[in-house]
């Protein structure tokens, strides 16, 4: 037969071709999910076993199977065919061109194949060698052929997998923990891999491995359904991008939301999260067991024997158990950890006597005991609890809270501790409110986690700052419900405020502690976001920060809320350079209320070193400049903490333009600005002209900082206008591979009313680009305002940039001009 043969071959086999039977399958509407992907395995099995036949009539040695997901009848839109060709090897001729009449129609139709020719020996053979080989021949399925020759290979296959488990199963734990640091935590992921990242469709199928190895067994509940929905999502994937992806990308997942018939891409991350979270979880439980097992089979005999004694003879002296005297296996020993709560085999179970029906605070109290211990919660002592549990009276008995506290405070193991209590449905009980934010996707690259995961590793960072503050407790509670507004609409601060003053009471705080609680969660930014974007020198940002926060205690609870927030939240949230203005501005709040009421601005006299610059740009005509890295120590002792950045003195006799042309320089040259100040300077009597000075901090993007000669070199050519900023700075852009991705939102310029009376302030948000600080600084300057100081902070993708301006006698705006400014200045942007 030709090739031209068998391509028709594959269009007629079947009514109207498999082609237009699967075309016809896909798009019907009304079949999808497991139904869709079965009727597909199923067609697509008809379709090869004619293929099969045509090519094989009398079919005795030599059969053709599914294995992987196909053997699992898993076929997705544009899965590949995983496909064996099994024979007896008694007529190789005859299998290698029924080889050519099976993979040709596959290839012609464009459909993905994984094929492979063996002999049973040979699968056999290379399963041992290669541990995916095996996975995947784990779910050998028949399609065509000699029936008993599968069927034996299936056996043998699973009788070698059982006897090999106690090695194999620890290489699959290794191949899986690779892949995850290899891919990430498909619960956390923006755009995740559903098949790769931990949690996804490959540890399921691992699951389904160590299952069948008899050695342990996952969790059943729910993990069909998360498998399931995973699947439906790669369905969905699949036929909205119409290829063989399994990474759910941003600018796809609206499009794969509608397709599931769910509101938005919110809502699809948040089913695909609880999906792999149960995947996750089941992982966890499941690999623990098979460590315990294994653990128990390499003591060696005599050891058990003795250990057998032992528990024999402790069984018949101490607990006089009739049911023990007769043998049987030892007692595991139990080693109390609290009231109704032992340590037995590695992990935190119940006391025999624990009655949880009885007994409301065991669960917290149990999970205080396993976090202090650093030890996992027992997965039957947790359902246990859970079908026992029932709701606190508000407000909370006295040791639910101090048990919440303690678990809160543990540190890192709350994390595992806590992922036991909510899998279980425990959290929700306790905290109605945590509903709302579990598996809550936050559309930020700043943020590493799902909001509810980010209150917890918050808590966990604030456990360690538990000794720098009086009232531990309510820092705590504050890092577990700071964000807790996410989950309503509007500003998430406001509404966090009333859900934490509610939660706070319920659990049994008095009302001076509920207002100190809600007002930490209202103000939970108010330090970072005014050290970063208001001049600190100027008394109205104090005054205000004072007037909010009310208290010392109050601002001591707010700045280690504020490290433990950022902390939480990524490396991009936090920096030495940020860690250093918060605490000058928590150390300027604390003077402030305590009595010290912050003076005016003064200017500063001009050092040495400004003199010098300014007299050597007067005397040459042209810009000075020099570089000084910062010295400041620090904020955190421990670690490596990253340089606060280097200081940039420029010296310019006054003229337009200054600002844009410095920020252009700088952004050509990679350089990031943190702050900027901008002032003219008076010179020595008997010197003539006037000289701008700016005072920067900066650091750079990439590499070291270039020669302050190239910089100054070319801050002379964008003062003359030999230098094309614009141009350079699009070049690089246009240098720079188009991906697609998510539109950004239309930049915004807003005034901030009352922020200094000194100044006008105007806050700009917009996408970060290189050179965003170039066009800002053109268009004020269009606007002829004199721009005092900026204040730069970029989170992620978002840019948030303030902006002290006046006008040229250096009083602040009108109102009126003022937003006009603002106006121009987002036209501008827009552009």
């Amino acid at each position: 037969m030709t090739r031209t043969d068998m391509h028709h071959q594959a269009e007629d086999s079947g009514p109207g071709g498999y082609a237009a039977a699967r075309l016809r399958l896909l798009n019907e509407k009304a079949r999808s999910g497991p139904p869709r992907r079965s009727a597909l395995a199923g067609l697509t099995d008809e379709w090869l076993a004619g293929l099969f036949a045509a090519g094989a009539p009398a079919a005795r040695g030599v059969s053709l199977v599914a294995v992987g997901g196909y053997g699992r009848a898993e076929l997705s839109p544009r899965s590949d065919l995983d496909l064996l060709l099994l024979h007896d090897g008694s007529d190789p001729g005859t299998v290698s061109k029924l080889a050519d009449r099976l993979w040709y129609p596959v290839w012609d139709l464009g459909l993905a194949l994984d094929h492979s020719v063996r002999t049973p020996t040979e699968a056999r053979r290379t399963a041992g060698e290669d541990l995916k080989v095996q996975l995947g021949l784990l779910d050998a399925r028949h399609v065509a052929g000699d029936l008993g020759l599968t069927t034996a290979l299936r056996t043998t296959v699973l009788a070698d997998w059982r006897n090999q488990a106690p090695k194999r199963l620890p290489a699959l734990r290794e191949l899986c923990e690779e892949r995850a640091a290899r891919q990430g935590e498909l619960q956390y992921l923006l755009e995740p891999d559903l098949k790769e990242a931990r949690g996804g469709l490959r540890d399921a199928t691992a699951l389904r491995a160590v299952a069948a190895s008899w050695l342990a067994d996952a969790p059943r509940e729910g993990l069909a359904e998360a498998r399931s929905r995973l699947l439906d999502v790669r369905d969905a994937l699949h036929l909205t991008t119409g290829r063989a992806t399994d990474r759910l990308a941003l600018q796809e997942q609206d499009q794969v939301a509608a397709e599931l018939g769910l509101l938005d891409a919110d809502a699809l991350l948040r089913q695909v999260y609880e999906a792999a979270r149960v995947i996750a979880y089941a992982g966890d439980v499941t690999w623990r067991e098979v460590g315990r097992v294994l653990r128990s089979r390499s003591v060696r005999p005599r050891l058990r024997k003795l250990a057998r004694e032992r528990s024999d003879f402790l069984r018949r002296a101490v607990a006089g158990d009739g049911r023990a005297l007769g043998g049987g296996k030892p007692a595991p020993e139990r080693s109390p950890l609290a009231e109704g709560v032992v340590e037995q085999d590695g992990e935190v179970v119940l006391a025999r006597a624990a009655r949880p029906d009885r007994d409301p605070v065991l669960p917290l109290r149990a999970a205080a005991a396993a976090a202090q211990a650093g030890l996992p919660l027992n997965l039957h002592a947790v359902r246990r609890m859970a079908a026992g549990a029932r709701a606190f009276p508000s407000p909370w008995p006295a040791e639910a809270r101090q048990q919440l506290l303690t678990l809160l405070g543990s540190g890192r193991p709350t994390v595992d501790v806590w992922e036991a209590l909510e899998a279980e449905g425990l959290i929700s009980l306790l905290l109605p409110d945590w509903d709302r934010v579990r598996c809550r996707p936050q559309r930020n690259a700043v943020h590493l986690w799902t909001v509810d995961r980010h209150l917890i590793e918050t808590a966990v960072r604030a456990s360690a700052f538990t000794r720098r503050v009086s009232r531990p407790d309510l820092l705590l509670i504050a890092a577990l419900l700071h964000d807790i507004g996410k989950g309503w609409p509007g500003d998430h601060s406001v509404a966090g405020e009333v859900i934490a003053r509610d939660v706070a009471a319920r659990i049994g705080f008095d009302a001076d502690d509920v207002t100190v609680i809600a007002n930490l969660v209202r103000h939970h930014l108010l330090l970072v976001e005014t050290a970063t974007r208001r001049d600190l020198d100027d008394p109205a940002t104090v005054r205000s920060v004072a007037e909010a926060v009310g208290s010392a205690g109050t601002l001591e609870l707010l700045h280690a809320l504020t490290e433990a927030d950022a902390l939480a939240t990524g490396p991009a949230a936090w920096s030495s350079w940020r860690a250093a203005l918060v605490a000058d501005l928590v150390k300027r709040v604390a003077a402030v209320l305590a009595g010290q009421a912050p003076s005016d601005p003064e200017e500063a006299a001009p050092t040495a070193q400004h003199e010098r610059l300014a007299l050597e740009a007067v005397a040459t005509g042209a810009p000075v400049l020099s570089l000084r890295a910062q010295t400041e120590p620090p904020a955190e002792p421990s670690g490596d903490p990253e340089p606060l950045g280097v200081e940039l003195l420029i010296a310019v006799p006054e003229q337009a333009g200054v600002l844009p042309a410095v920020a252009g320089v700088l952004a050509v040259h990679r350089l990031t600005v943190r702050t900027a100040e901008l002032r003219s300077l008076d010179l020595p009597d008997g010197v003539d002209g006037s000289v701008l000075l700016l005072d920067w901090r900066v650091a750079a993007e990439y590499g070291s900082l270039p020669q302050a000669a190239r910089l100054r070199a070319d801050l002379v050519r964008a003062l003359d206008g030999s230098l094309d900023i614009a141009g350079r700075l699009a070049e690089r852009d246009a240098a720079y591979p188009r991906r697609r991705g998510v539109v950004a939102p239309p930049p915004r310029v807003t005034v901030a009313p009352a922020a200094s009376r000194h100044a006008t302030v105007i806050e700009v948000r917009a996408q970060d680009a290189p050179g965003l600080l170039f066009r800002i600084g053109r268009a004020l300057e269009d606007t002829a305002v004199r721009v005092r100081s900026a204040h730069v902070s970029t989170l992620g993708a978002n840019a948030v940039d303030v902006f002290y301006v006046t006008q040229e006698q250096g009083v602040p705006l009108p109102g009126e001009e003022a937003v006009a400014v603002a106006g121009k200045l987002e036209e501008a942007l827009r552009v």
